[in-house]
């Protein structure tokens, strides 16, 4: 292939250049959160705390589902049935 058909046409590269903006605009929202959550006295250590014990979380919760999903198809139900049993909330 020529190097003019590894380049990305006009609409891919506009497509591109939107995602970017897209991109450097969720950074800028970002920063200026975590500005306000250091201006109301968090420091960025308890910041990083929070969002691992967040990912850890996420990630013991579908772990959960997953399990409860395994469960519900061995005995044929579905897996919000199985909520009361184990004294679930449909929002857990």
């Amino acid at each position: 292939p020529s190097p003019r058909s590894c380049q990305p046409d006009g609409a891919s590269e506009e497509a591109l250049q939107y995602e970017i903006e897209e991109l450097k605009q969720k950074d800028l929202a970002l920063d200026q959160e975590i500005a306000q959550f250091l201006s109301e006295g968090y420091s960025l250590e308890e910041l990083e705390k929070h969002i691992s014990l967040l990912h850890e979380y996420n990630d013991i919760k579908d772990a959960g589902q997953m399990l409860l999903g395994k469960l519900a198809v061995i005995r044929g139900v579905t897996t919000k049935q199985l909520y009361p049993e184990y004294d679930l909330e449909l929002s857990d």
